[in-house]
């Protein structure tokens, strides 16, 4: 055992430009491990709550000394001594002495940063990269109750990139309302590859708009482009060209995915649509928009069709596109276990977001992409508007095969650092192969 020795926390800046936790964990041998919290400038109402000063004078209020401060003189001591190997213990003393479901009275962002801290010097002690020792905490959760749907997971793997090109909604500024238009490269399997066609795709889809008269182009939250395109077919219709532009294939080689984020333009009832030329919508009307998307285009991925609380509807989408389309459940799951069981109960969706931040601890996600594996729902491993370098969500993808990984655009440094790690951990895998 190599205890806890010391806890450090400080404030630090997101991509966005906003304050966030930093941690660091030490331990006695002087392994240390660090972690910084990623914040979402799309959530859902069914997330963890971040704890932010609501100073006015300070970063207009985003500030985060109250949940450093909770780092410091709460979370930090109370680890002090405990084996960092010992996550699940970790994360549910965290829990406890929060003491509430949304983790809103110490913040979901100064537990997420301990409990992440915590296994990078567990993984650090141990000399082992972090996606291996991830991966023991995975295979020790499968192995609790073993599942005949385990046996194609036993494995570290490298996920399939899921890459923003075209934003709008709260990324762009409401240039469309729908939030990203994506790309996966289907068409290959070797991870290097994949990652120089995504960026040959991206740098063919900007002269693609230069050339359409988009000079002034917004270069959205994740990275990706913000032109003022007429509607959603047009983004779709620009980024397929971008495809055949870039030598590419569309469906063949590249297929593109849509996150809708459905919940912020619904209100009362209705989707309240600018850029369809349709004010209000109903559930029916936006599954039969979004099925005719699917089929006028190469699309294999809607994220958020409909909003977090329209079960019903996400009932009806699912059966009617469920078969040919993954349906990816964001804020209507928020990396939350229970909700995820309801979505299993209702045959809602068919695959599921996989946020950190969005439940506030390692060992809740890791419960969450188990219990989605074990219902057959695709696992997609995402970042978060407000990034930072910190690259344990790829680790975390690899170590528990998750099937996607949702990281931004292949531009931004705070994208590439983990796109760049999956390279890294390509090697490694390479090596042991």
């Amino acid at each position: 055992m190599d205890p806890i020795a010391r806890v450090i926390a400080r404030e630090v800046l997101d991509s966005r430009g906003d304050p966030t936790v930093e941690v660091e964990v030490h331990c006695a041998s002087g392994a240390c491990g660090s972690a910084i919290v990623p914040a979402g400038a799309s959530t859902g109402r069914a997330e963890a709550r971040e704890l932010r000063d609501g100073d006015s004078a300070r970063y207009g209020g985003r500030g985060v000394r109250r949940a450093v401060h909770h780092v410091r003189e709460v979370l930090g001591p109370a680890v002090l001594g405990c084996d960092p190997t010992e996550q699940s213990a970790i994360d549910q003393r965290l829990r406890e002495l929060d003491g509430t479901p949304s983790k809103e009275r110490l913040g979901a962002n100064a537990i997420l940063g301990v409990s992440l801290a915590v296994a990078h010097a567990a993984a650090a002690s141990r000399r082992l990269p972090l996606f291996v020792h991830l991966h023991q905490l995975w295979c020790g959760l499968l192995a609790r109750q073993p599942h005949p749907a385990d046996a194609g997971v036993l494995a570290p793997r490298l996920p399939l990139p899921m890459t923003n090109m075209i934003s709008g909604g709260l990324h762009a500024g409401g240039n469309l309302d729908f939030q990203d238009f994506m790309a996966l490269p289907t068409g290959s399997t070797d991870y290097a590859q994949q990652l120089e066609w995504l960026v040959r795709l991206s740098r063919a889809l900007s002269r693609l708009l230069s050339d359409m008269g988009h000079e002034g182009r917004l270069v959205a939250d994740e990275g990706g482009f913000g032109p003022r395109l007429p509607n959603h077919a047009a983004a779709l219709e620009v980024l397929t060209r971008a495809i055949e532009r870039a030598g590419l294939r569309p469906a063949a080689d590249v297929q593109l995915a849509i996150d809708v984020a459905a919940t912020h333009f619904y209100r009362d009832g209705t989707y309240v649509l600018t850029a369809e030329g349709q004010t209000h919508a109903t559930a029916e009307q936006m599954i039969d928009r979004l099925d005719a998307l699917s089929r006028a285009f190469p699309v294999a991925s809607i994220e958020d069709g409909l909003a977090e609380d329209d079960w019903l509807g996400w009932q009806q989408l699912t059966r009617r596109l469920g078969h040919r389309v993954q349906l990816v459940g964001d804020d209507l799951f928020a990396t939350n276990p229970a909700r995820l069981l309801e979505g299993i109960r209702r045959q809602a969706a068919n695959a599921v977001l996989v946020k950190l931040n969005q439940i506030g601890t390692l060992s809740e996600t890791l419960e969450l992409m188990c219990l989605a594996h074990r219902a057959g729902y695709r696992r997609v491993v995402s970042a978060r508007s407000g990034e930072t370098e910190d690259t344990t969500i790829a680790d975390l993808a690899v170590a528990t095969a998750a099937e996607q990984i949702k990281i931004g655009a292949v531009q931004r440094s705070e994208r590439l650092a983990k796109y760049n790690r999956l390279l890294r951990i390509a090697e490694l895998l390479e090596a042991a192969a």
